[in-house]
């Protein structure tokens, strides 16, 4: 396999853990975002979104979208599970991943803030949008596990809410969201931080960090 993606891509964070928690080698390509490598002709083809990560299987076919490569993962390496077998619990967990693919990492991402910039608005506008909208999203996350059992988000291994929640809150310290009124969320980083395959897909050990 190989997966293509950016150091600093929350998303492809997101499937850099998945591939170490299954044991699963895929090599990287990298498509450097602020120089809008995701949009050229030869990558075009696999994600025409013009978005990272793209997964392209052995067989050649590509995927896209961080939380469908995962649930790809999960369903072909079952082990460990990132997805609870339980219908209620696996509703939950899909939500929560989804509170943060969809309701904050989506309207505050590199596209968003670009956009923001070439309609006039300036740094300290275009920056106030994106901790906004991070700190209001993660404080739902936060009582979306006020009555969840650790020590992960769901319980006592990782699913697929806490490959979500590590690379949100990398965001969230990037533009100075204040997190000490999210112990909950913290908690489950923490957990996770303490995992080789969470260490290892971390921005700053990726070969292209910056």
């Amino acid at each position: 396999m190989k997966l293509y993606g950016y150091f600093r891509s929350s998303a492809a964070y997101r499937v850099r853990i998945a591939l170490n928690l299954k044991g699963l080698h895929a090599d990287q390509a990298f498509r450097h975002l602020r120089r809008g490598e995701q949009r050229s002709p030869d990558y075009l083809p696999l994600n025409p979104q013009g978005l990272v990560p793209a997964l392209v299987l052995e067989d050649g076919s590509a995927l896209t979208q961080s939380l469908a490569i995962i649930e790809y993962l999960d369903e072909t390496h079952p082990q460990p599970r990132l997805v609870p077998e339980d219908a209620v619990q696996r509703a939950r967990v899909r939500a929560f991943a989804q509170a943060i693919a969809c309701e904050i990492h989506a309207v505050q991402n590199l596209k968003v803030l670009g956009r923001l910039r070439a309609l006039g608005h300036g740094d300290e506008v275009v920056n106030g949008w994106a901790h906004d909208v991070i700190a209001e999203g993660l404080a739902a996350c936060e009582a979306l596990l006020a009555e969840e059992a650790g020590p992960f988000c769901f319980g006592s291994a990782p699913t697929l809410a806490d490959l979500a929640l590590v690379p949100q809150l990398y965001n969230a310290r990037r533009f100075k969201v204040a997190l000490d009124a999210m112990p909950r969320l913290l908690a489950a980083e923490a957990a996770c931080q303490a995992l080789p395959a969470f260490i290892e897909a971390a921005p700053e050990r990726q070969p292209d960090a910056e």
